[in-house]
């Protein structure tokens, strides 16, 4: 059943969003749109309520409640930034906002990029791990939040595996192609 109110939860948050932007730029309700965004997070504390009267009320924790605590952490991180990813492309279209931001492609912009993107990615497992930590606490029996335990793990495996990005990216900077190759250098076709 948990599963089931995550899946909820993701189609809420865009649903949510959805309503908030259609009313904030089509419609031209500007306040409603604001109370609408206002409301995303709402999304986010109906699953971890959900999630702890699971566990409180006797159920014993299993890979829903892990995955519940990582969406959380990765929606807390990430929610704000997808907010305004899709807020720009809104503007755009129905209120003659500038074009959207792409990510940068190369050189320093594209490390720092990489690295922000990195820093939210840490934000996120911290709060997950927090939230898992909390719950573990909270229940106060070790057999019946065994399963979290192994959710601080994979947390730090994806953190670790997402670590490859910046990294390489520092290293090995993209460089944009050469437009003019030097003389005696002939374009590939």
């Amino acid at each position: 059943m948990l599963i089931a109110i995550i899946g909820a939860c993701e189609v809420g948050f865009w649903v949510v969003l959805a309503a908030g932007l259609v009313a904030r730029y089509p419609l031209r309700l500007r306040r409603t749109g604001a109370a609408l965004l206002i409301c995303v997070p709402l999304v986010d504390v109906v699953l971890l309520a959900a999630t702890a009267i699971d566990l409180r009320g006797g159920g014993t924790a299993g890979f829903a409640h892990g995955l519940a605590a990582a969406y959380i952490g990765y929606s807390v991180a990430f929610g704000h930034s997808m907010v305004r990813w899709a807020d720009e492309r809104f503007a755009h279209r129905f209120a003659g906002g500038p074009p959207p931001r792409r990510k940068p492609k190369y050189g320093g912009a594209r490390v720092r990029y990489e690295w922000r993107e990195f820093g939210k990615a840490v934000a996120a497992t911290a709060v997950g791990c927090g939230i898992l930590l909390a719950l573990i606490a909270w229940v106060g029996d070790a057999g019946r939040t065994e399963a979290l335990n192994g959710w601080l793990a994979r947390l730090g495996m994806v953190l670790a595996v997402w670590s490859l990005w910046p990294i390489t990216h520092t290293l090995w900077p993209a460089k944009p192609k050469d437009a003019n190759p030097p003389a005696g250098h002939a374009r590939p076709r």
